[in-house]
């Protein structure tokens, strides 16, 4: 795994949101934010590929992150977000209940991720950061997309 920590073991972590949950990712793995538009479906594609969209000649599988983890059935109004994604050679959009903010985490604050009853595997997890009275999942954004249940999207970037 790289390494997400700059120089002084800080994390800067897009914070949004998946249900009532507040997750976090490595902001530089962040292209650009958009808010939810209609997307190309894929036919025999999983229920948590909404599709493909054309962003400026690049054909991006969107992953509905609410599907993918069951968080029951997800609704698209003006808050819904799309956060494009640059992994590794791939760009990938998530779709997410909303986007909260940009937050710096420092080393301490943030501890390895016990097993727990979230939505997400904990191979994907970085660990738990708090801030103020916030709890964010920090999750290995890299390591969940190019996992072999995601895998549809290495067929879908081919």
């Amino acid at each position: 795994m790289e390494n997400v920590q700059d120089n002084q073991g800080q994390i800067e972590a897009l914070a949004f949101k998946l249900g009532s949950e507040e997750y976090g990712i490595n902001i530089l793995k962040v292209q650009e934010i958009r808010g939810y538009d209609a997307v190309t479906k894929i036919a025999n594609a999983p229920e948590f590929i909404k599709g493909v969209v054309n962003l400026r000649g690049v054909i991006v599988p969107i992953v509905d992150m609410r599907i993918k983890f069951n968080l029951g059935t997800p609704t698209y109004d003006q808050f819904t977000v799309v956060i494009i994604l640059n992994i590794g050679e791939r760009v990938v959009g998530m779709v997410v209940d909303s986007v909260s903010d940009v937050i710096t985490l420092p080393a301490e604050q943030i501890k390895p991720a016990p097993e727990m009853g979230t939505a997400l595997n904990t191979d994907y997890l970085i660990g738990l950061g708090t801030i103020d009275q916030r709890m964010v999942i920090l999750v290995d954004i890299d390591r969940l997309m190019s996992s072999t249940e995601m895998g549809l999207i290495e067929q879908l970037a081919a």
